[in-house]
C-alpha cells in the first residue's frame, strides 16, 4: 500500500516538472533589453527627445527631464522605454549567423533647421522650453528657440551621408554653399568657419544691412569693401569672396588664434592690436567670440570684466 502510494507521488512530481519544463525553457530563451533607463518620445514629424520619464495625461502627454515636468508642444507619435547600453565586456557573444546575416547599423542623421533656411548636422539634440542643447563633436551648445525653424531626423541613405562628409552643414542655398567651399579653398579658410561667421553675421540674407552700415551676407564695411575689391557687396559671389579674403588676411596677422581673428572681424584688427593682440573688452565683441568661437569649436576667453563701450566701425 505504502509502495504504491509513493509511487503514484513520484510520477505527479515527474509530470509537475515535465509541464514545467517548456515554460522555464521559453522564459530564459526571451532576449533581455537591459536596465531601462528612460523614455524616448518619438514625434510625428520624425524627431525624437530622450527624457527621464513620460507619460499621458488625458489626451496630452508629459515628460519630466533633470526633475522639470512639462508638457510636450508637439504631437507625439510613440512613447518607448531607453534601456542601458551593455558595457563592451559584458556584451554576449552573438551566433555566427545573426552575425552575418545583419549588416551594421546606421544611426539617423539629425539635422537642426535655423530660420532663414540654413541648417547643421548634430550628433544629439535635447530640447528644453526656451531652445535646445545640441552636441557635435566635442561641442556643446545651446540654440534659442526663435532661431530654430525645425528639427528633423533623416533615415539613413536619404542624402544626408554625403552632406555631412562635406561638413554637415548647409546654408539652405546651393548657390551660396558653392561659393563658401569654392572660396574657402582659394584663400585656404576653413569652409564651416565662413559658414559660422555668415550665419552669425546676416542668418544668410543677402540683402542684409547693419545699423552701423555693414552690408550683405558677410556683412562688410564699405571702407573694407573697397579694400578688398568689392564693388558690389550685395552680390553673393563678391561678397563671399570678400569676406573669405579677410579672414584669410586676419588669420596671417594673429598667426591663426581664430579667437583673435573673430575679435577683429568684430570689432576691427586695429582694436585687438590697441588691446596688446587681446580680445578687447567690448561687450558685443566678446559674445560675438564666444558664441562663434563655441560653435566652431573653440572657447571664447572670458574676461574678468566686460565693457559696455560701443564697438567702433569697422
Amino acid at each position: 500500500m505504502i509502495n504504491r502510494y509513493v509511487t503514484s507521488l513520484s510520477l505527479t512530481v515527474l509530470l509537475v516538472l515535465f509541464a514545467s519544463t517548456p515554460l522555464i525553457a521559453q522564459r530564459s530563451s526571451e532576449p533581455s533589453q537591459g536596465e531601462p533607463i528612460g523614455k524616448r518620445l518619438i514625434f510625428t514629424d520624425g524627431a525624437t527627445l530622450d527624457v527621464d520619464d513620460a507619460w499621458k495625461q488625458g489626451d496630452s502627454v508629459w515628460y519630466r527631464n533633470q526633475g522639470t515636468s512639462q508638457i510636450a508642444t508637439r504631437e507625439v507619435r510613440k512613447i518607448e522605454n531607453r534601456y542601458k547600453k551593455p558595457e563592451a565586456g559584458n556584451k554576449p557573444a552573438p551566433a555566427a549567423d545573426s552575425v552575418a546575416a545583419k549588416a551594421p547599423a546606421i544611426d539617423p542623421v539629425t539635422w537642426v533647421y535655423l530660420t532663414g533656411g540654413a541648417r547643421l548636422r548634430v550628433d544629439e539634440i535635447r530640447e528644453v522650453s526656451d531652445g535646445a542643447w545640441y552636441s557635435r563633436g566635442k561641442i556643446t551648445m545651446f540654440l534659442e528657440r526663435e532661431r530654430i525653424a525645425r528639427i528633423e531626423r533623416e533615415q539613413p541613405g536619404t542624402g544626408g551621408g554625403n552632406a555631412w562628409r562635406d561638413g554637415g552643414w548647409t546654408s539652405g542655398n546651393t548657390r551660396i554653399d558653392h561659393l563658401i567651399k569654392v572660396n574657402a579653398a582659394r584663400f585656404g579658410v576653413d569652409p564651416y568657419l565662413v559658414f559660422c561667421v555668415i550665419e552669425q553675421e546676416s542668418q544668410f540674407k543677402t540683402f542684409a544691412r547693419s545699423p552701423k552700415g555693414a552690408q550683405g551676407l558677410m556683412q562688410l564695411m564699405p571702407a573694407t569693401a573697397r579694400r578688398l575689391g568689392v564693388r558690389r557687396p550685395y552680390d553673393p559671389a563678391e561678397n563671399i569672396m570678400g569676406g573669405v579674403r579677410y579672414l584669410r588676411e586676419l588669420l596671417t596677422m594673429f598667426d591663426g588664434r581664430v579667437d583673435l581673428v573673430l575679435a577683429s572681424y568684430n570689432a576691427g584688427e586695429g582694436a585687438v592690436m590697441k588691446y596688446g593682440r587681446n580680445i578687447p573688452p567690448y561687450r558685443e565683441t566678446r559674445d560675438y567670440v564666444r558664441k562663434i568661437g563655441k560653435r566652431y569649436g573653440i572657447d571664447g576667453r572670458k574676461p574678468q570684466e566686460d565693457s559696455d563701450t560701443p564697438v567702433p566701425q569697422r
